[in-house]
């Protein structure tokens, strides 16, 4: 019996490098697991378009989907946006299972990739302990989501960091640039910026410039496609698969 079909659904952006980054994330997903079929669609600005896609996927045939979200907390996509997509492609396709996974955070694996990045940045085990560390996302105003950052953010300051500050980039404060400061007035001598967001953007290229303007010692990159990120879907793809097999989850 084949897999169900992996769908990634991102948000899409105006900026050429998201989608990029998107797609060099499902093509490392595809080579962790040949033969599994990864498929990648857009709420909104790239194409192809989430309803296009499954559109595409029941008039070849295939019975099952497990649309991925690619979010980092349950805030309004998860919640809202991607569940009416998917209501609607089942009153439209009937044929089609269709099954909502779970977000990606947190998890064990999100925090590797971001240690990952900011290794690559320059930031060495034995630096932890002399540096702060702003843990810089998007941003919400769904408290859920600020809550996970906050905690994420603890459980950061346990592994060795001298301090860790959550920080966002709308929505919520504080600033990065505030998150530096913040750190600096407490008398951490070096700050690190890890950015908690998947894809480069108009909000990673805002955490950026806080950085920069702050005066932050090391910027790490977005979490991209690196292999933690895409065990991480796999893993989520998994947990789906049982619901999917039973029936079409809510």
């Amino acid at each position: 019996m084949a897999s169900p079909v992996l769908l990634v659904v991102a948000h899409g952006s105006r900026d050429p490098r998201h989608a990029a980054t998107v797609h060099a994330l499902t093509a490392r997903i595809r080579s962790l697991r040949p033969g599994l079929r990864v498929e990648t669609g857009f709420l909104e600005f790239n194409a192809p378009s989430v309803p296009r896609v499954l559109e595409r996927l029941a008039a070849d045939g295939t019975d099952e989907v497990v649309a991925l979200p690619l979010l980092l907390t349950r805030a309004f996509h998860a919640k809202s946006d991607i569940p009416s997509v998917l209501r609607e492609a089942r009153a439209r396709l009937p044929r089609l299972r269709i099954s909502q996974a779970d977000v990606l955070g947190p998890s064990p694996l999100l925090n590797s990739a971001l240690e990952q990045r900011l290794h690559e940045a320059g930031v060495r085990p034995g630096d932890k302990s002399s540096t702060g560390l702003v843990l810089a996302s998007a941003g919400s105003t769904d408290p859920e989501a600020i809550a996970v950052i906050a905690e994420i953010a603890r459980e950061l300051r346990h592994t060795g960091w001298c301090a860790v500050r959550p920080a966002f980039a709308s929505a919520s404060l504080p600033r990065t640039a505030d998150a530096v400061r913040s750190l600096r007035a407490d008398g951490v001598r070096r700050v690190a910026v890890a950015p908690y967001v998947i894809a480069p953007g108009r909000l990673p290229d805002r955490i950026a410039t806080g950085a920069e303007e702050a005066g932050a010692d090391v910027l790490a990159g977005v979490l991209g496609p690196s292999p933690a990120l895409a065990r991480l879907l796999l893993t989520r793809y998994d947990e789906a698969r049982v619901p999917v097999a039973g029936a079409m989850s809510a």
